[in-house]
């Protein structure tokens, strides 16, 4: 009898733990997990509300954490989702740098992860075919910009004499890649259609509005009537150089070319707040990044690999990886690139922004 109950015990306490550990074994749903680097900024939280809404649809639990922009949290939050037993992660990472630790250590339970908004390094996507990325290359964000800005002043050439460009320019955390290579994008197509850049100012303002007020305010300052554009980075540093315009008095009341501002302003996101910037004549155009595409590609590619071991060079989301390498990485390193998914941008101007409201 005693023997009986022993063994009766020990198989309760083994079921407890499962269910302790729990979710889907417990509940027949798969536990998903979002390491999401902040919540401070607008498309990181279109971004993790949409990808509650998919998890939901879905029949999975979710469990969001904030990094709180530190990569430290981060890995110590992923260390204590996997000793809870979470397998399968959506990560838009602080820093790029620590996504091989965090695949090092998902790996290790044979789980999956997919990386948003910050590029994983290739090292990251190499440690398993689980290991994926579902984000938009930075360059081509500001090759729209470049295009954007070459059909304004193509159709107001008086405003730019000689494809002269003087710019002021926000840019985002320094040494983040959309940082680095949105810029790059944006030089190198304006280059290309014709055009000198002078830069009669450039700084970061951190991705944040106040920042970018407080800096084009002091630029304004310095720099009043030497400048014929503004360019941001994202479209939160659009709306704050949009609030020191119009404290500065560079407004119009005419807005046949497009704004109400003697200037025009670009953006990067296409969020709520920037496309309504848009509507009321004071942001020019923006840039679409998708955070509803993001999510739901991240989403698709870990719950893939859930269910059938791997994501790899299948059609995710409506999206097939690239036949071959782009200039970007990680989705420059041909072993990695069945496991990249590029989800596009798209231009918003007045043209198509009917489409987005």
């Amino acid at each position: 009898m005693k023997k009986a109950l022993v063994a009766l015990m020990v198989l309760v306490l083994a079921v407890g733990t499962v269910f302790a550990q729990g979710g889907a074994e417990a509940t027949g749903k798969i536990k998903m997990a979002g390491i999401i680097r902040n919540q401070n900024e607008q498309f990181v939280v279109n971004y993790t509300e949409n990808l509650k809404k998919v998890a939901a649809a879905n029949n999975v639990d979710l469990v969001i954490l904030d990094g709180e922009g530190q990569v430290d949290k981060q890995l110590d939050q992923l260390s204590t989702l996997l000793s809870q037993g979470y397998k399968y992660f959506v990560i838009i990472a602080q820093d790029g740098s620590a996504t091989e630790q965090m695949a090092q250590k998902i790996a290790e339970v044979k789980g999956a992860a997919a990386y948003s908004n910050i590029q994983p390094s290739v090292e990251a996507l190499k440690v398993s075919k689980q290991q994926y990325y579902a984000s938009s290359p930075e360059a081509v964000a500001g090759q729209y910009q470049a295009v954007i800005l070459d059909e304004y002043f193509t159709k107001y050439p008086e405003k730019a004499p000689g494809k002269v460009l003087n710019m002021l320019y926000l840019e985002g955390q320094l040494g983040h890649p959309a940082q680095i290579n949105r810029e790059n994008g944006l030089i190198e197509e304006l280059k290309k259609l014709g055009y000198t850049v002078n830069f009669v100012a450039k700084d970061t303002a951190n991705w944040r509005p106040d920042e970018a007020q407080a800096k084009v305010e002091a630029w304004i300052a310095a720099f009043s009537g030497k400048f014929n554009c503004v360019v941001a980075q994202n479209d939160d540093m659009a709306l704050g150089a949009i609030a020191a315009l119009k404290a500065g008095g560079y407004t119009k009341a005419d807005a046949s070319d497009g704004t109400l501002l003697t200037v025009p302003v670009i953006g990067v996101d296409g969020t709520p707040t920037g496309l309504a910037s848009m509507k009321a004549n004071e942001m020019y155009a923006t840039v679409l990044q998708d955070a509803i595409g993001q999510s739901e590609t991240a989403f698709y590619a870990v719950l893939e690999a859930s269910k059938t071991g791997t994501a790899a060079g299948k059609t995710i989301n409506g999206l097939t990886p690239p036949a071959k390498p782009i200039d970007e990485a990680p989705a420059n390193d041909a072993a990695v690139i069945a496991q990249c998914f590029l989800v596009p941008f798209k231009p918003i101007t007045k043209a198509n922004l009917a489409e987005f409201l």
